[in-house]
Protein backbone atom coordinates (compact mmCIF):
# COMPACT_ATOMS: atom_id res chain seq x y z
CA UNK A 1 0.00 0.00 0.00
CA UNK A 2 2.88 2.38 0.83
CA UNK A 3 4.28 1.85 -2.33
CA UNK A 4 0.91 2.45 -4.21
CA UNK A 5 0.46 5.73 -2.76
CA UNK A 6 4.18 6.86 -3.36
CA UNK A 7 4.60 5.76 -6.49
CA UNK A 8 0.80 7.73 -7.50
CA UNK A 9 1.91 10.61 -5.23
CA UNK A 10 4.62 10.88 -7.16
CA UNK A 11 2.92 11.60 -10.73
CA UNK A 12 1.32 14.65 -9.10
CA UNK A 13 2.93 17.48 -10.59
CA UNK A 14 0.92 20.12 -8.01
CA UNK A 15 1.86 18.73 -5.34
CA UNK A 16 5.49 18.17 -6.15
CA UNK A 17 5.18 22.15 -7.33
CA UNK A 18 4.07 23.14 -3.89
CA UNK A 19 7.12 21.27 -2.06
CA UNK A 20 4.71 18.49 -0.60
CA UNK A 21 5.72 15.44 0.99
CA UNK A 22 4.27 12.19 2.13
CA UNK A 23 5.23 11.65 5.39
CA UNK A 24 3.11 8.27 6.95
CA UNK A 25 0.92 6.32 5.01
CA UNK A 26 -0.82 3.57 6.94
CA UNK A 27 -4.31 2.04 5.52
CA UNK A 28 -7.17 4.97 6.13
CA UNK A 29 -4.40 7.54 7.32
CA UNK A 30 -1.81 9.69 5.22
CA UNK A 31 0.34 12.27 6.51
CA UNK A 32 1.58 15.00 4.47
CA UNK A 33 4.47 17.60 4.81
CA UNK A 34 4.59 21.18 3.34
CA UNK A 35 7.36 23.88 4.70
CA UNK A 36 6.90 27.88 4.16
CA UNK A 37 7.58 29.10 1.14
CA UNK A 38 7.11 32.59 0.35
CA UNK A 39 5.36 31.85 -3.15
CA UNK A 40 2.76 30.06 -1.66
CA UNK A 41 1.49 33.14 0.69
CA UNK A 42 -1.26 35.99 0.65
CA UNK A 43 -1.04 38.82 1.02
CA UNK A 44 -0.50 39.09 4.70
CA UNK A 45 2.29 36.50 4.57
CA UNK A 46 0.26 33.29 5.69
CA UNK A 47 0.04 29.89 3.37
CA UNK A 48 -2.49 30.90 1.41
CA UNK A 49 -6.08 29.17 1.44
CA UNK A 50 -5.91 27.30 -1.80
CA UNK A 51 -2.76 25.83 -0.89
CA UNK A 52 -4.07 24.63 2.31
CA UNK A 53 -6.99 23.12 0.44
CA UNK A 54 -5.30 21.16 -2.18
CA UNK A 55 -2.64 19.62 0.13
CA UNK A 56 -6.13 18.83 2.78
CA UNK A 57 -7.78 17.35 -0.57
CA UNK A 58 -4.64 15.26 -1.38
CA UNK A 59 -4.34 13.93 1.88
CA UNK A 60 -7.88 13.14 1.90
CA UNK A 61 -7.82 11.40 -1.18
CA UNK A 62 -4.79 9.31 -0.38
CA UNK A 63 -6.21 8.60 2.65
CA UNK A 64 -9.11 6.91 0.65
CA UNK A 65 -6.87 5.51 -1.79
CA UNK A 66 -4.87 3.35 1.17
CA UNK A 67 -8.29 1.25 1.26
CA UNK A 68 -9.47 0.83 -2.19
CA UNK A 69 -8.80 -2.80 -4.13
CA UNK A 70 -6.25 -2.74 -6.33
CA UNK A 71 -7.57 -1.51 -9.09
CA UNK A 72 -9.86 1.14 -8.15
CA UNK A 73 -8.34 4.79 -7.96
CA UNK A 74 -10.30 8.07 -6.35
CA UNK A 75 -11.67 11.45 -7.32
CA UNK A 76 -12.79 13.97 -5.24
CA UNK A 77 -16.79 14.44 -5.22
CA UNK A 78 -16.83 17.08 -2.93
CA UNK A 79 -15.45 18.95 -0.01
CA UNK A 80 -15.95 21.45 3.00
CA UNK A 81 -13.05 23.32 4.46
CA UNK A 82 -13.22 25.49 7.56
CA UNK A 83 -10.09 27.76 8.04
CA UNK A 84 -10.37 28.50 11.73
CA UNK A 85 -7.03 30.35 11.93
CA UNK A 86 -4.08 31.88 10.06
CA UNK A 87 -1.68 29.34 8.32
CA UNK A 88 1.12 31.03 10.30
CA UNK A 89 4.47 28.60 10.59
CA UNK A 90 7.37 27.25 9.00
CA UNK A 91 6.46 23.75 8.54
CA UNK A 92 3.02 22.29 8.26
CA UNK A 93 1.56 19.15 9.03
CA UNK A 94 -1.26 18.16 7.22
CA UNK A 95 -3.17 14.71 7.66
CA UNK A 96 -5.87 12.92 5.87
CA UNK A 97 -8.12 9.89 7.27
CA UNK A 98 -10.82 8.09 6.38
CA UNK A 99 -14.19 8.23 8.34
CA UNK A 100 -16.17 5.97 6.51
CA UNK A 101 -15.39 3.59 3.53
CA UNK A 102 -18.06 2.01 1.18
CA UNK A 103 -17.83 0.23 -2.07
CA UNK A 104 -18.32 3.75 -3.90
CA UNK A 105 -17.75 6.39 -1.76
CA UNK A 106 -15.39 7.18 0.88
CA UNK A 107 -15.62 9.83 3.40
CA UNK A 108 -12.62 11.58 5.10
CA UNK A 109 -11.69 14.10 7.48
CA UNK A 110 -8.34 16.39 6.74
CA UNK A 111 -6.78 18.76 9.62
CA UNK A 112 -4.20 20.98 8.91
CA UNK A 113 -1.45 22.13 11.70
CA UNK A 114 1.37 24.31 12.19
CA UNK A 115 5.03 23.87 13.78
CA UNK A 116 4.02 20.50 16.29
CA UNK A 117 1.09 22.38 17.41
CA UNK A 118 -1.67 19.81 17.88
CA UNK A 119 -4.82 22.34 17.54
CA UNK A 120 -5.56 22.67 13.71
CA UNK A 121 -5.71 25.64 11.59
CA UNK A 122 -8.09 23.86 9.26
CA UNK A 123 -10.33 21.02 8.77
CA UNK A 124 -11.54 19.86 5.68
CA UNK A 125 -14.61 17.29 5.05
CA UNK A 126 -14.26 15.13 2.07
CA UNK A 127 -16.24 12.43 0.02
CA UNK A 128 -13.95 10.21 -2.44
CA UNK A 129 -15.36 7.88 -5.11
CA UNK A 130 -13.92 5.07 -6.58
CA UNK A 131 -13.18 5.01 -9.84
CA UNK A 132 -12.11 1.58 -12.28
CA UNK A 133 -10.79 1.80 -15.70
CA UNK A 134 -9.21 4.37 -16.31
CA UNK A 135 -5.68 4.30 -17.88
CA UNK A 136 -2.95 6.45 -15.90
CA UNK A 137 -5.19 7.27 -12.68
CA UNK A 138 -4.62 4.00 -10.95
CA UNK A 139 -1.43 3.63 -7.89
Amino acid sequence: MLARVRASFDRQAMMTTLGVEVTAVQRGKVVMSLGHDERLTQQHGFLHAGAVTAVLDTACGYAAFSVMPADAAVLTVSFTVNLMAPAAGERFTITGEVVRAGRTLVVCRGEAFADGSDRSFAVMQATMTAVYGKTGISG
